[in-house]
Formats: C-alpha cells, sequence, structure tokens
C-alpha cells in the first residue's frame, strides 16, 4: 500500500489550531483514504474550538452555515483540495425528525462525541498529526483491513438519523470494494423505505458516485438485492428477469449492468454510463413476444427509451445538458445495421441528430451495448467500418475553400472580372498548395494569381484541371488512410 504523506498546509492549520491550545484532528473520509493509501479529496479538521475562535486564527475565513464549519481559504495554493479546508467543532448531534438533517447541532468538547454521530467505523477515525496518533473507537481499521462497511453504533438508528446512508453504504461498497457488514445489511432492508424523505437531488449525487466508480455493476446490483433500486428508478426493476432475444446472453437488467460495466472498465465519461445504464430501459414497454415463432422484439424501444430516460433524469434534477445528451445517445443507439447499406449521408443526418461532440461516445455506447450481450469482442469489423464512414463523414474534403485566398479576392488582386479563369486560376493555386502547404498564404496567393491572370484561358484551363486531378488523388489517399486506421474496406 502506498504511503501518502500529509500536505504541510494540512499541517500549518493543525500546528495553527495546537499553538492556541486548541485540539485538532484530521477526521472522516481523508483518514480512510490516506490509511488506504488513496489520495484524499478533502482534507476535514475537526477541533475543540469554537467557530469565534477559529475565525481569528487564519487570515481568510468563510463562516457561513449551521453546523459550525469554518472555511480556511490558502489563497497562495493552486490545488483545490487544498486551497478550501474545512475546520469543524466537535459536535453532537439531536434527533433527525425528517430522516435527513439533525434537529439542532450542539458543539462538544470530546473528540468521543463527533466520532460517535458518524455513519460508518471506516469514517469513524480521527487522526491526530501532530502525535500520530488515530483514534478508533470502532474498530475503523479492523474494518478497513477486512474490506468491510459497518455502521457505527446501533445501524438502525443511524439510518434513521439519515436515510441517505443506506445509499452511501452501497456508494462505498462500489468505490472501495468492500462489502456490508450483515447486521448493517439487515438494518438497510428494515428502513429502505426511508429514502422516501430523501430529495431527488442527494439521491442524485450519490448514484453519480456509484456510476463513477470502477465498480457500478457491483454497486446497482448490491443496490437492487437491498431493495433500493425502486428509490433510483422503478423503471430499473421492470427489466429484471426479463429475456431477450438469442442474440443476448442475459436479462435486461443483467445486459445493463454488463453495458454499463464495460463503460465504466474503459474510463468513459458519465453520459456513457448513464446512456449504458439506461438505453433499453423501454425494452419492458415495448417487448412483443410471438408463440408461433417463440421469438421477442423490442421495436421502438431506442424511441420509448429516450422519453423515458428524459424523465427519469429530470425526475433525479440531473442539470438539462447532461439530460439531453444521455437522451439522445438513447435515442439513436440502434443507429445501423447493414454496412452494406448504409451510406454517407444517412452517417451525416446521425452525426447531425447527435452532435458532433457526440458522435464517438454513440459509438462508444454501441461497444456497450455489444458487450453488454455477452460477446465478448468489442470491436468487430461492422463497428469498425462505422467508425470508418464517421470519420470520412466528418473529414473536411480537399478543396479550394481551403486556400487562404477566395474567388474574390483574385478578382481584386489579378483586377480581373468574374468568369471561368477565375475558377482555373485557384484550381491551379491548390496544386501548388497540396504540393508545398507553405505557399497557402495571402500574399503569394495574390501574387501568383497576378502572374496567372496574364495567361490564356486555355492554357489555365489545362494548370486547373492538372489541380483537380491532383485534388483528387489526395482526397483518394485521405480516405485510404482513414480506413487504413480502422482496418476496413
Amino acid at each position: 500500500m502506498k504511503k501518502l504523506s500529509i500536505p504541510p498546509e494540512i499541517l500549518n492549520i493543525v500546528e495553527t489550531l495546537n499553538k492556541a491550545d486548541f485540539e485538532a484532528y484530521l477526521v472522516g473520509g481523508c483518514v480512510r483514504d490516506y490509511l488506504l493509501g488513496v489520495s484524499p479529496k478533502d482534507w476535514d479538521i475537526t477541533t475543540n474550538a469554537k467557530p469565534e475562535e477559529i475565525i481569528p486564527l487564519f487570515p481568510k475565513t468563510v463562516y457561513e452555515n449551521v453546523y459550525g464549519t469554518v472555511a480556511v481559504v490558502n489563497e497562495a495554493v493552486t490545488d483545490e483540495t487544498l486551497r478550501i479546508v474545512e475546520i469543524t467543532p466537535y459536535r453532537l448531534e439531536s434527533a433527525y425528525s425528517d430522516n435527513r438533517h439533525p434537529d439542532a447541532v450542539l458543539f462538544s468538547d470530546k473528540i468521543e462525541d463527533d466520532l460517535l454521530r458518524r455513519d460508518f467505523t471506516i469514517n469513524a477515525l480521527a487522526l491526530d498529526p501532530s502525535k500520530g496518533q488515530i483514534v478508533d473507537l470502532y474498530k475503523g481499521q479492523e474494518d478497513l483491513k477486512a474490506g468491510v462497511i459497518r455502521a457505527v453504533g446501533a445501524a438502525d438508528k443511524r439510518f434513521q438519523e439519515d436515510a441517505l446512508r443506506m445509499l452511501r453504504a452501497v456508494r462505498f461498497a462500489a468505490q472501495l470494494g468492500f462489502t456490508i457488514n450483515i447486521e448493517t445489511e439487515k438494518a438497510i432492508k428494515n428502513n429502505v423505505s426511508l429514502l422516501n424523505n430523501i430529495a431527488k437531488e442527494r439521491i442524485r449525487d450519490e448514484l453519480v458516485k456509484i456510476l463513477l466508480s470502477d465498480r457500478p455493476m457491483f454497486g446497482l446490483d448490491l443496490a437492487q438485492k437491498l431493495g433500493m433500486l425502486p428509490f433510483i428508478s422503478a423503471e430499473l426493476e421492470k427489466g429484471i428477469g426479463m429475456e431477450q432475444t438469442q442474440a443476448h446472453a442475459y436479462t435486461v437488467w443483467e445486459h445493463l449492468l454488463h453495458s454499463l460495466q464495460h463503460a465504466a472498465d474503459k474510463k468513459w465519461s458519465l453520459e456513457i454510463r448513464l446512456a449504458a445504464l439506461f438505453h433499453d430501459i423501454a425494452k419492458p414497454h415495448t417487448m412483443r413476444f410471438d408463440e408461433k415463432t417463440g421469438i421477442r422484439t423490442f421495436y421502438g424501444h431506442d424511441v420509448v427509451g429516450a422519453k423515458i430516460t428524459k424523465r427519469i433524469l429530470n425526475e433525479l434534477r440531473f442539470p438539462l445538458s447532461t439530460i439531453d445528451v444521455v437522451a439522445k445517445l438513447v435515442r439513436w443507439h440502434m443507429f445501423f445495421s447493414d454496412t452494406d447499406q448504409v451510406t454517407l449521408s444517412a452517417v451525416r443526418r446521425i452525426i447531425t441528430n447527435v452532435g458532433k461532440d457526440h458522435i464517438w461516445d454513440l459509438m462508444n455506447l454501441r461497444a456497450c451495448d455489444r458487450i453488454g450481450t455477452g460477446r465478448p469482442k468489442e470491436n468487430p469489423y461492422r463497428l469498425r467500418k462505422y467508425k470508418s464512414m464517421i470519420d470520412e463523414a466528418l473529414h473536411d474534403p480537399i478543396s479550394v475553400g481551403m486556400l487562404a485566398i477566395d474567388g474574390k479576392g483574385i478578382m481584386e488582386a489579378a483586377k480581373m472580372p468574374p468568369g471561368p479563369k477565375v475558377g482555373h486560376i485557384l484550381h491551379a493555386l491548390l496544386q501548388e498548395v497540396l504540393e508545398d502547404p507553405k505557399l497557402n498564404t495571402k500574399g503569394y496567393l495574390s501574387k501568383k494569381a497576378i502572374e496567372l491572370a496574364t495567361f490564356s484561358e486555355n492554357v489555365l484551363k489545362k494548370l486547373g484541371d492538372k489541380g483537380k486531378e491532383k485534388k483528387d488523388r489526395e482526397e483518394e489517399k485521405n480516405l485510404e488512410e482513414i480506413r487504413k486506421k480502422h482496418w476496413v474496406k
């Protein structure tokens, strides 16, 4: 396990508090990550000092919350994890009437009180960096070594205080590759209905963290087994146990999980992961079974799926920009079938529908879809052919439009009227530029155009035709390179 060092900016804050005769501990997730050899995303500090005692000790602070948290701003630091460091007084929390927030927050003088209110043992660790001592009241270090998520104290009470902790347990399991302790699992199943009281935004945030983990398939499968799936989306449950066509080795639900996991294995974006999770969400709605043939069909599941996906993501309060991209990917994930019949114009229409910025996301989604069927080959000939055609459609063809001068510029430079000679000159200039791209400057081309304008139309036509032939050869060479890149004909 990699041994990390604590950044000097964090040690300076702890030292400042200690010099003022206050205790100071690193606490929570940063201690967990530190002990695992993972760079913490945030460094949180807890102390027996109260907000009014913390603020005067530091040059710049921000204090505008009800939990006593003082943010110390390190303006000279560019690292986001160190620029703002939160210091919170030891806290005692009262009852949670809404299963979300404490009814009141009381400050304490004892670190033990602060650790008691934490969610899981692996997060109830406090490290005194000045002494190198760890306060571990609930065997959190043992659970870290064993890879176990265990609630602090009575699990039922922890989840009744804040029901989101149940989904956080799944998230930590997915992020860390841990299992959930049996008693903690039982408490989740007993209290899972309390997720009804949690704001959709908070559920969304935990879902995103699960999806962006290395093990989203494991996380969502666990969420389903613990009864949490309806609180993310009841639509996902409809695919559980639903068989598909012979091309699929898995049920709809299993297929979605395997597709999602492939996106995670490839480190692809949140939008692709969401699309992988929802691309076949409408199959339960569109399934038709032919009793004579024994064949299931799902016609239109892409169109219906885009609408359902948009509704689900809206309910979870995702940003509109994310919803738009994911819905488009779901809508067009069935884009082509037969590479021998697909035309470049059809490819261009797909690019227009999805957008140039997301056409490769669509191709990656198609790879997820394929792997999700149980077929091991991610990039078969058909998919490579699609990619080649997309490259061709996105490729800017060689033309006189690439020149640093246009027809109007030639007429102005050579003081000549409109006519066929202008076109011949443009193609003659294009031939020169193709031979030597450094010549593509307005100054050189203007000077050359003046010279060419003195030639007869017949001579210019021959020069222009040579330029067109050169352009066609170069264009064919470019297309060959594109096809070669994708290993297709």
